[in-house]
């Protein structure tokens, strides 16, 4: 872009709606009626439908000071899908509403929908409707995902079994790492603007962090697999946290193994870097969207197969509560913020 800037205020409501959704192509039979009339109209064909909505509000959910646009477009969409997701259905339809003040340029909103867009098309997901208003200050965006799920195929959190084995897929802790790099270099830039980002040999776990992708792959291996999780969420929050939703709601406690728990080895680099304990990143970091689910225990020899799956731990009764084991083989409770290996 040669610099130009377009004021927002220059084209109207309608006209911006009209410039920001003038390419939309449907990909799912199941929206009948998209952008431009009063409403949506989506027909599931006889499936159930799932919906999820997101709000992420700038300074409390992300900092446009190291969030290319693009990026927090293409993310906005996939934090939503990978709660359909984790319902163990299929995203199909979002609508996506935003609050911009006047220092977004039209250049700047395109960018954005930029990433939405291509989010939307990897997902095979439509655009089908949404809000633009004026905000005092600051980026609001609210996303609501829709999916279809065969009826009752849906997964919950509250339906995990005693002896279940919990199963979480890709690799954890790797956004929060790639946040404190990130944060670092904000306050070093603060300090003293003239000085490089030194974000050298950290790609991955920054893109973990600016660029997730939502396991629609292991939701299609389930179903392949023939296995349907007993209970799953997707990890936003943290691993330990999930897992406490899932023994809370199932009425039940649990086991997980340090050893288990899969960090990447660029993260485990880069944590040593802020002489922190990647389990604890793992356990407590949060942002990875991976799907943490639990399978009854006859259904393991399905999963050998896929590397994307470890099989962290396995739920217990209630009264013996959640418990972590480390590498050295102490047993600790599991807290929402993971477990301190300091105390």
């Amino acid at each position: 872009m040669s610099g130009s800037r377009t004021e927002i205020s220059s084209l109207g409501e309608f006209g911006l709606i009209d410039h920001l959704t003038q390419n939309i192509e449907l990909q799912n039979a199941s929206s009948v009626l998209g952008v431009g009339d009063d409403a949506a109209v989506i027909d599931h064909f006889g499936k159930q439908t799932v919906i999820s909505t997101d709000l992420l509000i700038e300074g409390v959910h992300f900092d446009l000071m190291y969030t290319p646009l693009k990026h927090l477009g293409y993310k906005s969409v996939v934090v939503n899908l990978s709660d359909i997701y984790a319902m163990n259905a299929t995203p199909t339809q979002i609508t996506l509403s935003i609050g911009i003040s006047n220092r977004f340029s039209l250049e700047a909103l395109d960018e954005f929908y930029e990433g939405v867009y291509a989010a939307c098309e990897k997902y095979g997901v439509d655009l089908v409707g949404g809000d633009t208003t004026s905000s005092q200050k600051g980026f609001i965006i609210s996303i609501t995902a829709i999916g279809e799920v065969a009826p009752d195929k849906f997964v919950k959190r509250s339906t995990a079994q005693k002896g279940d084995l919990i199963c979480v897929s890709g690799y954890l802790g790797s956004a929060y790492v790639g946040l404190l790099f990130l944060e670092r270099e904000k306050k070093i830039f603060m300090e003293s603007p003239g000085v490089q980002p030194d974000l050298e040999g950290e790609s991955y776990v920054i893109g973990r962090l600016l660029k997730p992708e939502a396991r629609k792959d292991i939701v299609e291996f389930l179903a392949q697999s023939e296995i349907t999780p007993t209970a799953m969420m997707d990890v936003s929050d943290g691993l330990s946290s999930e897992v406490l939703h899932i023994c809370k709601q199932s009425g039940l406690g649990c086991v997980l193994y340090e050893e288990k728990i899969p960090v990447a080895e660029q993260m485990r680099q880069a944590a040593y870097k802020f002489e922190i304990d990647p389990t604890a990143c793992a356990l407590s970091g949060g942002e990875d969207y991976e799907l943490v689910f639990t399978i009854p225990q006859d259904q393991h020899e399905k999963l050998v197969l896929n590397e994307e799956i470890s099989v962290i731990g396995y739920m217990t009764e209630s009264e013996q509560g959640a418990n972590i084991i480390t590498k050295g083989g102490s047993k600790y409770p599991i807290t929402a913020q993971g477990w301190n290996h300091l105390k």
